[in-house]
């Protein structure tokens, strides 16, 4: 037996994702406080490009637990079904999409993410650009794990394969790994050190890792590897890091492009910790569809 699930499909400068228009669909409870199992199995099922839509990850509008802070709530799912505390493009797509329906009612809203509060603007052009909050410096936060890791973290070596690698953590909500690919002696090719720089026990909640080149004092370009992804074509808080990370080591100016393999990112960042970083770029709709998950996925079958 299955059970037919309405979706619509959006896209970040390619980073792609399912979004259900709330936790009640099709007459379903898919709570995430009551559901943490049934949306995994049905974040892996639905993202799997073979079998289901097809998506880096699993967008949730739900009700948030404070309407007197918040006007509504971000749930997000990687492709694999593991959680992620945030994903920038996919809250730039999350903001269009509750708007359109109707979930809220302004331009400028604010958002509880797991990440803590995410303030999206959709502009005239239903570009957006996201209030990202600043940034989280403190290992302990991102989570790192390097012995005696400084404050913040900058170009601590790792022994990754039998290499002596450079990196530069920062967390967004969700952690990042950064490689400066012009402080080595050899280019590191991301297929085999971002799955080793992943799962590293540095990073104990696991990382998004960015292999980075400086193109220019406002020009960058980031090669994604994704924690419970792989290869993506673009990662909103990835590219927040990236231009943390890099306006850190004096490399580029305060604001600045982070072109990504789906297109660029402004990122702007004023230098001190408590400063909050600013995304901005584009969300687009792809198409809405209906999709048949067998009933064994699901909570329970409507009547």
């Amino acid at each position: 037996m299955h059970v037919k699930l309405p979706f619509t499909k959006m896209h970040g400068l390619g980073n792609d994702f399912v979004l259900l228009s709330g936790p009640d669909v099709a007459g379903l409870d898919l709570h995430p406080d009551r559901q943490k199992e049934t949306l995994e199995k049905l974040a892996a099922f639905l993202c799997d490009r073979h079998f289901g839509i097809g998506a880096d990850g699993l967008i949730l509008p739900v009700p948030a637990s404070d309407s007197s802070r918040f006007d509504t709530r971000f749930v997000y799912l990687n492709g694999d079904g593991s959680w992620a505390e945030m994903c920038g493009n996919g809250i730039r797509c999350f903001a269009l999409f509750v708007k359109d329906l109707g979930l809220v009612d302004r331009d400028s809203f604010t958002v509880e993410t797991l990440a803590g509060p995410i303030s999206p603007k959709i502009n005239a052009d239903r570009t957006v650009t996201v209030d990202m909050g600043p940034p989280i410096l403190e290992p302990a936060l991102i989570p790192f794990a390097g012995d005696n890791a400084k404050v913040p973290v900058q170009r601590f070596e790792l022994d990754v394969l039998g290499r002596k690698i450079p990196v530069t953590p920062v967390s967004m909500g969700n952690p990042h790994c950064l490689v400066f690919q012009d402080e080595l002696p050899q280019q590191l090719d991301p297929a085999v050190f971002g799955p080793a720089l992943e799962t590293h026990p540095a990073f104990p909640a696991k990382t998004n890792v960015e292999f980075v080149e400086v193109l220019s004092r406002q020009a960058l370009k980031v090669t994604v590897w994704e924690r419970g992804c792989g290869f993506t074509l673009a990662c909103g808080t990835g590219a927040c890091a990236t231009g943390v990370g890099a306006m850190m080591l004096g490399k580029v100016d305060s604001v600045v492009n982070v072109a990504l393999p789906g297109g660029p990112l402004k990122i702007e960042w004023n230098g001190q910790p408590e400063d909050h970083v600013f995304m901005s770029g584009p969300a687009a709709y792809v198409f809405k569809g209906e999709i048949e998950v067998p009933a064994s996925i699901l909570p329970k079958v409507p009547a």
